[in-house]
């Protein structure tokens, strides 16, 4: 059964648009000549449908395609829907104003190029033409183009589409009261009109591709009598009365004729041939009435009802439905033809129906179905068959019930949450109630059409929540009074919801496809929804035996005890007050035991047994001769088979579409919630038979006890699992979340392509079980329901009642099929809250795939950010790895299959790459752990644990751990690879003291090794890997290494850094240098030099080649070189003496660092640090002759000069250490470089005063007076020197004074001053 909407069954076509700017097209037909309608003649509302040829056809283009229209006042509205694929532009609302639609004014028939609907009102005809499906462009993706997508094209006031009716432009009297429409053999268009003056006029429009002129004619009775009785008075002749107004016409092709069947007002049935417009046959229906024909006689017929019914086989059959009060039936006949073109009707049954509203019919081949409205104005749905009924029962169906009158509301429980689960859960309330209750509620002219549907939930909320705190008049409430007053106006506006619910789901008309047998009610607003096959009827009906058929009964024995075992059902049913029925709905959510329940149910029925009904149940089950056997007839009936769902072929578009996904969601649903109750009162009666025992020996009460009660508790479980699933809607992931979690499952290798995004709209949400059938469960079942010789024959029959019946039975399978699909197929769409309810439920009675579920409960725990119980889930879960399906699936692509022996290794594998995917690195950690201890003897898995282990310690900044992990990994490489990126990453962090002070058991050298290359391939003044392998060795005692470390570390700054900061950090190296020496044993203080940059063996480099390619020859060993505590102190002067010289003068600091020794006093005296370069000489024994030749050169220009801008000449003398400071007088700078000379010469004593004689030979030859303080100290010294220096400047006078004084000296007088101590001539030789 499938329920469709007739006015608002559309949004889901829609669904890639936004729910705010859905409007359905809208075509408005304005006809000149048209009388303006004033009223008077109204036509109620109605429905039809139509099926395409091939729609029961395997693969076909209108496979599962059919057309629902609809009509209020002038508009009638088409909707084309199809259950394999989504259609575009499938809707349209066509409005003709003034002309109102006439009952039976819509018709649609195909042909092979296309599809032609035909449309009659009060006032018009209308044909339009459109491209047959099979005839259009295809579309991509699961969308396909419907027939009305370019129906905006048509002109439909083009004399091919429309034709106004001449004759029906009078007053409203003239209006026809019924019509029919259909296209003849040779494509023209007719039309019947039954005229209030009981004619039928049939209007003929040619053909939409050929020339022509619109015909009119007129079937009268005269048409017939005219030639018998032409000279008869009118009176006798009997001329059109009211009496003959058609009230329902029906109308059949013949090849050469076609015939019109009029129902009319006078209880007859007229056959008219439209070849030679007479009347045929008329039928007076009163004939087949068994009594009160003359009172039925008395009174015209108003609601009398034709249909008809054609196959090859059984020729036509007519079936009347004759509306008499409290005597209404159906008249089934057949019509016969004889010779000479006489005809008349066989009778076949009649069958009597119940006192219900007749709203439609339908005729077919076996059965009439009929939809009623009862007293309560609720749609009851039935069928009997006309030919095989001899006790003229009606089977009655299960359609979708209202919502509950009430709701019932614990006392724990919040009265907001509950009215708003039962307002917004499927299958109870539609959109439009909702919005018709709300605007009712607030009393105002809101529109709320552009609401979605989380925000018409949030807008009722507010609105009656206003409502209740507008009516509060107290300002302080207890908590019981304010719980009274909001279950008293949510219990008003659910009152006014139902109220529109049941006036917007009034049937309209009933539709059976011919090709596939799928039966339709048509509503006014309303969801699609259908029955669930054989054992569905069983369980709703008042159980009649013609119902239970098929492999249900073997006997009619088992026969009579299954019949009285569901009458007793239905009484136990009846007997449960609503409080006992909701304890034990409770009980199943609150996952108490099923058994438990139901005999606290059972004592309390017992002990309010005031009408004896529970005895007068035990009285009836003494009718059962075998109770036992019926009992487990019913439960295996109501068993779930475990065959899994596995998918051998794809069917791509079959059953396919939103449409169909709700249905199947829906009676999923359906089934579940009827399967539920049965259960329920099963268990309830087996428990009554074990407290009664009465006709069951003890050996079938322990089988009662022990296999038939566990099992239907089980049942009873399943089937709420099932009720809750198919009630739960899905959630709306957005997409960067939906992305990101994909990326994550990537992991697990799970999903095989995008998930499909949901095809529905915002105002018809979708429930999970809709979810999982659209994305996963119908491949599974299509593949499962078709062979591979079906499919490629094309030409597989869609019978729909058997399709739907396998589907379902298929579909219900998944609480128990270790396939796990529906669990994963929550998982991988993201709805995690969703997921845990089904876990939640599943968890006390399901022994199938416990571990799986476990798993994918650790993963919802994963997305709520709840860690620490997803690790326990996947822990658990680990138990089942190699047992169950789902978890073996996780294990069996793993790229890591190599390097693991056991599937529980694999899983864990999976699962530490999920959490690593996610970034959860504490967890990877205890997982790791515990998964150690599962790969003893494989030390491969061993070390890749560890590995990890260290991995994720290293990252969260758990040194300590980090190491000791680092020392567990048995593999040596990975040991080296994880001791490298130890290294690397405590000296990013500055965390060096962790580093130094860890042993390094057996991997000092690797350690030491990694540190070193690590310093020679960065930058040294970004990364301080040389002072860490300094405090490493330090830290150990190995001094002599220490200041190896240091010097080389010094000497790369002198080469690859000289700057300022380079040479500060040099001159530190290499004092580090010589400390760590003087440490050393005087026999071991010794380092070999470090090689130069470009010699350093790096390890893990590539081999070099030549510009041929080969590969280049091994550097020749170069000479070792020894470097004693004496060598370093040298390295340190200097460098010490570059660091002056570049503090003194920055810019000269790139010149000064590699600079050599002899470059270096250069450079210092030229800046004038002269006190440095003294020290550098003495250092490296070079001649200070230099110092003094600059030092003197200074003193010229400062002489030459005088005292102007002295500031520089002051900088560098306050770099050199005077000997005292003059305080007495005031000294220039001339004056005081001067006496820093004077004290060189002093400090620095030379062989034949050297130095006394460069400075003098320096002042010279610049032409500068000698001081006396310089020539006298010279004198002393070697005054034959300055004697020859006087000579080579040609200073005559000055070295005649000089011979004189020396003379005088050797005479004794002033002998001091030439340093000759004995005076004597006697000595003395000239």
């Amino acid at each position: 059964w499938l329920i469709l909407s007739a006015k608002e069954n559309l949004p889901n076509n829609y669904a890639h648009m936004n729910i705010r700017s859905f409007s359905l097209p809208y075509v408005s037909l304005c006809l000149a000549g048209v009388a303006v309608h004033s009223g008077g003649v109204k036509y109620a509302d109605s429905a039809g449908g139509f099926s395409y040829e091939d729609s029961g056809k395997l693969l076909s283009v209108t496979s599962n395609r059919f057309i629902h229209w609809s009509t209020s006042g002038d508009t009638v509205q088409f909707v084309e829907q199809s259950l394999d694929t989504n259609l575009l532009n499938n809707a349209v609302r066509l409005r003709i104003p003034n002309c109102l639609l006439l009952p039976g004014g819509v018709c649609i028939q195909e042909t092979f190029n296309n599809v032609i609907i035909l449309i009659v009102t009060s006032q018009s005809v209308h044909r339009l033409v459109l491209p047959h499906p099979s005839h259009m462009y295809r579309s991509v993706s699961f969308w396909t183009f419907s027939i009305f997508t370019d129906i905006g094209k048509l002109n439909l006031n083009e004399p091919a589409h429309s034709y106004v009716l001449p004759f029906a432009q009078g007053t409203q009297t003239s209006a026809p009261s019924t019509s029919a429409a259909w296209i003849s053999h040779q494509g023209e268009a007719l039309f019947a009109l039954a005229s209030p003056s009981g004619a039928i006029t049939v209007v003929t429009l040619p053909a939409h591709d050929q020339d022509g002129t619109v015909s009119i004619l007129e079937l009268k009775q005269s048409s017939m009598m005219q030639r018998l009785a032409g000279w008869m008075p009118t009176a006798i002749r009997g001329d059109q009365s009211i009496s003959d107004l058609a009230i329902s016409l029906a109308v059949h092709q013949l090849e050469d004729d076609t015939f019109i069947f009029a129902l009319c007002q006078d209880h007859k049935l007229r056959m008219w041939s439209l070849k030679h417009q007479m009347c045929l046959l008329v039928t007076d229906m009163l004939d087949y009435m068994p009594a009160g024909r003359g009172e039925v006689k008395a009174s015209p017929a108003q609601a009398h009802k034709l249909r008809l019914f054609f196959s090859s086989s059984i020729g036509l059959c007519l079936a009347i439905y004759l509306a008499v009060p409290k005597r209404s039936q159906f008249c089934v006949l057949q019509l016969v033809a004889s010779e000479n073109n006489r005809y008349s009707l066989d009778h076949i049954s009649t069958l009597f129906s119940t006192q219900e509203t007749l709203v439609d019919f339908v005729l077919t081949a076996t059965d009439i179905w009929a939809v009623w409205l009862d007293n309560d104005n609720q749609t009851v749905a039935k069928y009997i068959s006309f030919e095989h009924n001899t006790t003229g029962t009606w089977n009655q169906v299960f359609v979708q019930p209202s919502p509950e009158e009430e709701v019932h509301v614990g006392e724990d429980q919040d009265p907001r949450e509950i009215y708003l689960d039962v307002l917004f859960s499927p299958l109870r309330f539609t959109a439009s109630a909702i919005i018709k209750a709300l605007q009712i509620y607030k009393r105002g002219t809101e529109r709320y059409s552009d609401l979605s549907w989380e925000e018409l939930k949030k807008e009722v909320t507010v609105t009656v929540e206003n409502e209740l705190q507008g009516s509060v008049t107290e300002y302080e409430f207890c908590q019981e009074d304010y719980r009274l007053l909001q279950v008293e106006f949510w219990s008003k506006f659910y009152a006014c919801c139902l109220q529109y619910q049941d006036v917007l789901s009034t049937p309209l008309a009933l539709h059976i496809s011919p090709a596939t047998a799928m039966v339709c009610i048509l509503k006014k607003v309303t969801s699609p929804s259908l029955t669930a096959g054989r054992l569905h009827l069983v369980e709703v009906q008042k159980v009649f035996p013609s119902v239970i058929s098929g492999g249900l009964l073997l006997d009619s024995e088992m026969s009579h005890d299954i019949l009285q075992l569901v009458q007793c059902l239905r009484m136990v049913n009846e007997s449960l007050p609503e409080d006992m029925a909701y304890d034990m709905e409770k009980a199943l959510e609150d996952l108490l035991s099923p058994e438990k329940v139901s005999e606290k149910v059972l004592e309390g029925l017992l002990a309010s047994d005031n009408g004896n009904v529970i005895q007068d149940i035990a009285n009836k089950l003494q009718d059962i001769n075998n109770p036992i056997v019926a009992i487990n007839m019913l439960l295996r009936e109501l068993d779930l088979e475990t065959d899994p769902l596995r998918v051998r072929i794809s069917l791509s578009q079959l059953y396919g579409s939103s449409v169909a996904a709700s249905l199947i969601g829906q009676a999923v649903c359906q089934t579940a919630m009827t399967r539920t109750l049965l259960c329920r009162d099963l268990l309830i009666l087996q428990q009554l038979y074990l407290r009664i025992g009465n006709n069951v020996s003890s050996a079938q009460l322990l089988q009662l006890q022990q296999d038939f009660i566990p099992r239907c508790s089980n049942l009873l479980c399943t089937y709420h699992l099932l009720k809750q699933m198919s009630l739960t809607l899905s959630s709306s992931v957005p997409l960067d979340i939906l992305n990101a979690d994909l990326q994550h499952l990537s992991v697990l290798e799970l999903s095989d392509s995008t998930t499909p995004t949901s095809r529905r709209s915002v105002l018809n949400p979708q429930t999970v079980v809709e979810l999982f059938y659209q994305n996963v469960a119908r491949k599974a079942i299509m593949s499962q329901i078709f062979s591979q010789q079906d499919v490629e024959g094309n030409q597989t029959m869609l019978h729909w009642p058997q399709m739907i019946s396998s589907v379902l039975t298929l579909f219900c399978h998944w609480p128990s099929n270790p396939s796990f699909l529906f669990p994963e197929c929550l998982m991988v769409n993201c709805q995690y809250a969703q997921l845990q309810e089904c876990v939640r439920l599943v968890g006390p009675w399901c022994q199938v795939n416990v571990g799986s579920y476990r798993f994918v409960l650790g993963h919802c725990y994963l997305a709520s950010g709840e860690g620490q119980k997803a690790l326990q889930c996947f822990q658990e879960a680990a138990a089942e790895v190699d047992k169950e399906e789902f978890l073996m699936k996780l294990t069996g692509s793993d790229e890591e299959a190599a390097t693991a022996t056991t599937p529980r290794l694999l899983y864990y594998n999976k699962v530490l790459r999920l959490l690593e995917d996610i970034g959860l690195p504490e967890l990877v950690v205890n997982l790791a752990t515990l998964a150690i201890s599962e790969a003893v003897n494989d030390e491969r898995c061993q070390a890749a644990l560890w590995t990890r282990i260290f991995k994720h310690h290293l990252d969260l900044g758990h040194n300590s751990q980090a190491y000791e992990a680092l020392m567990q990994n048995p593999d040596s490489s990975r040991q080296l690879d994880c001791l490298r990126q130890l290294v690397v990453v405590l000296c990013e962090r500055a965390q060096l003291r962790d580093l130094v002070q860890f042993s390094f058991v057996n991997l000092h050298d690797e350690v030491v090794s990694i540190i070193e290359s690590r310093a020679r391939a960065v930058d040294l003044m970004t990364h301080n890997y040389y002072e860490l392998l300094y405090a490493f060795h330090i830290n150990r005692h190995n001094y002599r290494k220490a200041g190896t470390v240091m010097f080389e570390y010094g000497m790369r700054l002198g080469r690859e850094v000289r700057t300022l900061r380079g040479l500060q950090k040099q001159v530190n190296c290499y004092l580090a240098a010589l400390s760590c020496l003087r440490l050393v044993h005087p026999d071991y203080a010794w380092i070999v030099q470090p090689s130069s940059g470009a010699a350093y063996e790096r390890p893990g480099t590539s081999p070099k080649r030549n510009y041929d390619g080969e590969f280049a020859a091994d550097p020749v060993s170069q000479q070792i070189d020894i470097l004693e505590l004496k060598d370093l102190e040298k390295e340190y002067v200097l460098a010490r003496s570059r660091l002056t010289l570049a503090q003194q003068e920055p810019p000269s600091a790139a010149i000064a660092g590699g600079a050599n020794s002899q470059e270096m006093v250069a450079l210092l005296v030229q800046t004038g640090l002269f006190d440095t370069a003294l020290t550098l000489c003495q250092t490296f024994n070079l001649s200070l002759t230099p110092v003094f030749e600059g030092l003197t050169f200074k003193c010229i220009k400062l002489q030459c000069k005088g005292d102007r801008d002295q500031t520089e000449v002051w900088n560098w003398l306050a770099a050199n250490q005077l000997p005292t400071v003059i305080t007495t007088k005031e000294s220039s700078a001339t004056d005081e470089a001067w006496r820093l000379l004077a004290h060189y010469l002093e400090k620095y004593p030379s062989q034949n005063a050297q130095y006394h004689c460069c400075v003098i030979n320096k002042l010279l030859s610049h032409g500068v007076p000698v001081p006396d303080w310089l020539i006298n100290g010279h004198k002393e010294v070697d005054a034959a020197a300055l004697l020859r220096l006087y000579l080579n400047y040609d200073q005559l006078e000055s070295a005649a004074e000089l011979v004189l004084e020396y003379v005088d000296a050797l005479l004794g007088k002033g002998h001091q001053y030439f340093g000759i101590e004995v005076c004597s001539l006697t000595t003395i030789t000239i």
